[in-house]
């Protein structure tokens, strides 16, 4: 809307030119509380449906559609203003009304994306089916900064900027503010793989061989990771160390493993063939125990003060306090086995074995 001359004609008629202004402040008064109201009714009837697009789509709308229909009336008004003034401030009024408009659009769509992320994540959890939140979170990001990036460019526009020559110049400068901050752009970089490879999500539990970094994901962002360490303390990596590292995602297990190494003594050694069957027996029938996955018990090696065999099991339970509850109760019944075979689980000793028994006399 460029031209105002056949709204200010129709306006123009033989009414003080105050009263005109204030009649259009008004209008655009009125305007503004009946589009919230046409808005807000239209929000509370699109929660009665599943699709949140439409939930983002009008409760973002409220407050920038308000802001159109005041950047449009207030625009009337002033030019309005300015047919009676001779004043030169008022000839920048078309280009603050397009940027105003721009902003407002802005506006709406930084509101829509972060609202249709949030409410798009509480619905997939609420139906308990499967999301990516930081894949989700990370699209939302970069639409909000394509957006803004865009909005920049066409206020700079329409401010009488050349863009063209701002691009070229960013291009030349581009390079020289690359090797300036290579390191930033490499933790964006290393941002932009976490979130499309998906090494982990917020809330997984990470820990790195390479690195001393272990704990739970709190905050992905662009340039670092926000980890929370068992002590409590908030550890922020750079992201591309991401990119050059080793990294375990225990939170992504399918089970636990129980590998123990037990002994008894030499004196039970014949004992052991009937231990080693109840032991496997009894992990056969362990209903925490996956018998679908490995499962072995077998005499490993003869040590110094024991003969020693192992458990190899994996639990189905992944979780931390329920998995030592399994391996607590596993053996606590392997020892129960050990001692109903007249056994005993063996522990350091030495024994000193002396053939001269007439030089033990003499000692006496």
């Amino acid at each position: 809307m460029e031209n105002w001359s056949d709204l200010t004609e129709f306006l123009n008629i033989d009414i003080d030119w105050h009263i005109q202004v204030f009649l259009v402040v008004l209008a655009t008064l009125i305007v503004g509380g009946f589009v919230r109201g046409i808005i807000s009714k239209l929000s509370g009837r699109s929660r009665s449906t599943e699709n949140v697009l439409d939930d983002a789509f009008f409760d973002s709308l409220v407050s920038p559609a308000r802001g159109v229909v005041w950047i449009l009336g207030l625009s009337i008004a002033v030019h309005i203003v300015a047919i009676h003034s001779d004043s030169v401030v008022f000839q920048s009024v078309s280009a603050i009304r397009n940027v105003g408009i721009v902003l407002m659009l802005t506006w709406f769509l930084q509101r829509f994306i972060r609202s249709y992320v949030a409410l798009f994540i509480d619905s997939k959890l609420s139906a308990e089916e499967p999301v990516d939140t930081t894949l989700v979170h990370g699209l939302g990001k970069l639409l909000r900064g394509a957006v803004a990036i865009t909005a920049t460019l066409i206020v700079l526009q329409n401010l009488g900027v050349n863009i063209g020559g701002l691009l070229a110049f960013g291009g030349v400068g581009g390079i020289a503010i690359g090797l300036a901050a290579q390191d930033v752009f490499k933790n964006m970089f290393g941002g932009f793989t976490i979130y499309f490879d998906r090494p982990f999500s917020v809330g997984d539990w990470i820990r790195s061989p390479d690195r001393d970094i272990e704990g739970k994901v709190e905050h992905i962002g662009w340039r670092v990771t926000a980890i929370r360490t068992f002590n409590k303390r908030l550890l922020y990596v750079p992201n591309s160390v991401f990119t050059t590292i080793a990294l375990e995602n225990p939170s992504r297990m399918s089970h636990r493993r129980i590998y123990e190494n037990i002994g008894v003594r030499y004196s039970d050694i014949a004992s052991l063939p009937k231990i080693l069957d109840e032991v496997k027996a009894y992990l056969r029938q362990n209903t925490d125990i996956d018998q679908n996955q490995t499962l072995m018990v077998n005499l490993d090696e003869f040590a110094d003060s024991s003969v020693n065999f192992f458990i190899y099991v994996l639990t189905h339970t992944t979780n931390w306090s329920e998995y030592h509850q399994v391996k607590e109760k596993v053996l606590f019944e392997i020892n129960e086995i050990i001692e109903r075979n007249n056994s005993e689980i063996a522990f350091p000793t030495r024994t000193l074995h002396i053939n001269n028994e007439v030089a033990l006399n003499d000692l006496r």
